[in-house]
C-alpha cells in the first residue's frame, strides 16, 4: 500500500474518532439546556442567595445558549465524521479540505488532525488519487 493511501486511510479513521468524541462533549450542554427549563418552567425550585426567585431570563438564556451549542457541535461533530467517509471513498476533495480547515478551531485533537488534514490534502500526488477516482465510477472505490 503507498503512503498515500495509507494517510489517507488514517485521516479517515481519526476523522470518525475526532466526530465520534465532538458529538459526545456537545451532549455536555444537556446539561445547561436541563437547568434552563427548570428555571423557567420551576423556578421555586432555584433561589439566589437571598432567597428570591431567578427570573425566567437566565433560564431562557441558559435554554437557548445550551441549545445553540448543542445543535452547532452536532452539526460540526456530524460533518467531521461525513468527511471522513469522504476520505475513505476519495471523494470530494474540496469538502474535505474546507473541513481540515474548519477543524483547526477545535483545540487539541481538531487542530492536530485540521493541520495533518490540510498537509495530506495539499500533496499533488494526493490530488492526483482524487482526480483518478472522480473519473472513475463509485464502484472501484475503496471503502
Amino acid at each position: 500500500m503507498s503512503t498515500d493511501n495509507e494517510h489517507l486511510r488514517l485521516l479517515s479513521i481519526f476523522h470518525y474518532v475526532v466526530g465520534g468524541i465532538g458529538c459526545l462533549m456537545s451532549c455536555m450542554t444537556v446539561f445547561h439546556i436541563g437547568i434552563g427549563l427548570v428555571m423557567i418552567f420551576a423556578p421555586e425550585k432555584m433561589t439566589g442567595a437571598e432567597g428570591e426567585a431567578i427570573p425566567a431570563f437566565a433560564g431562557w438564556m441558559f435554554f437557548i445558549m445550551g441549545s445553540i451549542f448543542f445543535l452547532a457541535g452536532q452539526a460540526t461533530s456530524i460533518a467531521i465524521i461525513i468527511s471522513g467517509r469522504f476520505i475513505a471513498r476519495r471523494k470530494n476533495y474540496l469538502y474535505s479540505f474546507i473541513v481540515g480547515c474548519v477543524e483547526c478551531i477545535f483545540l487539541p485533537f481538531g487542530t492536530v488532525l485540521g493541520i495533518f488534514t490540510i498537509i495530506v490534502l495539499s500533496r499533488e500526488s494526493v490530488k492526483a488519487i482524487y482526480a483518478h477516482n472522480k473519473s472513475a465510477p463509485d464502484t472501484a472505490a475503496p471503502s
